[in-house]
């Protein structure tokens, strides 16, 4: 009887040692927040398992100073340290007086702003180096930024304003045509990245490719007492309603910063204007060039404005919708399969 309570015994020891094993990998929380103008708050929760062999002190750059000695109890500490400029890009570390138990260290920074970063650091990189804070500007360049990049990836929408310069013709036309383009995508892209209209993307994908096909089709028939010939405004605004919803989707997997949501949507849409008339001014500097090498003649609209060529619609029409049309193909088995 008494070999088997003994057994007990060491089994239950044993079953306790292998339970404190697994707090150990608990990490290090280490918060700070910033109570003031370049004043911080910070909070260090400790695992037990660290105590074993000495507690950790967070270290601050050299312009903080701390206004008294770590308060708390032994599991959690708390500093106020005041600083002489804003912590941006500047590194906090982790010091063990003697050595670091395995012991990983989760970061968290709250500014007075409502800016919040998050960071985890492992065991053999107890150094955090803080981000940037959110300011106008760089939000507005680094959005702008992925505006252009994104509209000159995004080949269906590029196609798509291509398919309107054909049927607007006229330079003028273009112009009214592609400007109900951009306002409508900015309106969709604006209440989708808020939140406040939720679409699914598979399908609102589709939808664009399909766009793009019904364009192709309305060139390459050259009905011009159709709609779409006559009101081409109608139809880029209506359809711009829709690749709104696609731009947003990009920011959906960017996000948005949280303390500049108005500059980054209003530099990403900016973005993706500059990409689109860049976009533009490449196809009218091409056609130009086409009509001076004397390849092309003028469309057959009469008017006595300057007009887009009209040998290359046909053949365009059916290169670019047949490529819509696949990616239509593509995007659809993608969700109903």
């Amino acid at each position: 009887m008494r070999v088997l309570i003994s057994l007990s015994v060491l089994l239950i020891a044993q079953f306790l040692a292998f339970a404190l094993q697994a707090h150990e990998s608990r990490p290090l929380l280490v918060e700070l927040t910033e109570r003031a103008p370049n004043t911080f708050s910070v909070t260090w929760k400790i695992p037990p398992s660290a105590l074993s062999v000495t507690s950790p002190v967070v270290v601050l750059p050299a312009g903080c100073k701390a206004s008294a000695d770590p308060a708390g109890t032994r599991l959690v500490k708390r500093q106020l340290h005041k600083c002489q400029s804003d912590l941006s890009g500047e590194k906090i570390r982790i010091e063990f007086p003697g050595y670091n138990p395995s012991i990983s260290t989760m970061f968290r920074m709250a500014r007075l702003s409502g800016q919040k970063h998050t960071a985890i650091k492992s065991p053999n990189d107890p150094v955090w180096t803080v981000p940037d804070r959110e300011s106008t500007a760089s939000v507005a360049r680094q959005y702008l930024t992925l505006g252009v990049e994104h509209i000159l990836k995004g080949y269906d929408h590029l196609l798509f304003v291509a398919c309107l310069m054909f049927i607007a013709g006229t330079w003028r036309r273009i112009l009214v045509t592609i400007t109900g383009f951009t306002v409508a995508h900015s309106i969709t892209l604006a209440l989708a990245a808020l939140d406040l209209v939720r679409v699914p993307v598979p399908p609102v994908e589709a939808a664009i490719a399909l766009s793009i096909v019904f364009l192709a089709t309305e060139i390459a028939r050259d009905r011009r007492d159709t709609l779409t010939w006559r009101f081409p405004i109608a139809v880029s605004s209506s359809f711009g309603l829709l690749h709104g919803f696609g731009f947003a989707s990009v920011l959906g997997e960017i996000g948005l910063p949280q303390t500049e949501v108005p500059a980054a949507l209003l530099f990403f849409n900016l973005g993706v204007e500059i990409g689109q008339i860049a976009f533009v001014a490449v196809l009218i500097a091409a056609f130009a060039a086409l009509k001076a090498a004397g390849l092309v003649s003028g469309s057959k609209d009469q008017s006595t404005q300057k007009k887009m060529p009209a040998h290359l619609s046909t053949p365009a029409a059916y290169v670019i919708g047949t490529l819509a049309a696949y990616w239509l193909c593509e995007r659809v088995a993608g969700f109903v399969a």
